[in-house]
């Protein structure tokens, strides 16, 4: 996994700060929109009604080194040869977001965790709704693996790319996880 501080540097400036560029990604999931500037990713948006978002006006569909490498990692997740990700992140969001996404990227691979773990594991047991809501408002999803925390009834809930997406996604990696235990 990326150094924290490595991908945090930047979080605090508003994206609109900086030049940023876009790129597409087919998966088994959708397309997605992946954008970034030349230092770190700032956003991957979900399809939305089986359609790619759309880019901001002001965005550059020029392809980063940045940009490039996120595709390359993300297609390996998908094809389940890669359990973490080593790319700048700079997320815009309060303190507060950002130490929910701190805490996030910690969740290994194929496992998952509570609303109520997550807040624990911020000092704050009684912030479950917060910690929901700063995970629900993650710019980078998948990279910020905010797909692996559920309901402390064990059920899916809420996700920006929908609960399909999110079952998708932990079936796959609990998919990666039982092979390479049958190896």
């Amino acid at each position: 996994m990326a150094s924290l501080a490595r991908l945090r540097r930047d979080a605090h400036l508003d994206e609109r700060t900086h030049i940023m560029n876009y790129c597409y990604l087919e998966t088994p999931i959708g397309t997605l929109l992946i954008a970034g500037d030349s230092e770190a990713i700032r956003r991957i948006d979900f399809p939305r009604n089986g359609h790619p978002s759309k880019p901001e006006a002001d965005w550059s569909s020029a392809a980063s080194p940045v940009l490039q490498e996120a595709v390359r990692q993300l297609r390996e997740y998908f094809a389940g040869r890669r359990t973490g990700f080593d790319l700048p992140l700079a997320p815009a969001g309060t303190e507060f977001q950002r130490n929910v996404w701190r805490r996030l990227e910690e969740i290994p691979y194929g496992e998952i965790i509570s609303y109520g773990e997550l807040a624990r594991r911020i000092g704050n047991p009684k912030a479950s709704r917060a910690v929901g809501a700063a995970n629900g408002s993650n710019p980078i999803p998948i990279l910020i693996p905010c797909h692996r925390v559920i309901g402390s009834n064990g059920k899916l809930t809420g996700f920006g790319g929908g609960l399909p997406v999110k079952e998708k996604l932990l079936a796959l990696e609990a998919r990666q996880l039982s092979l390479a235990s049958h190896s």
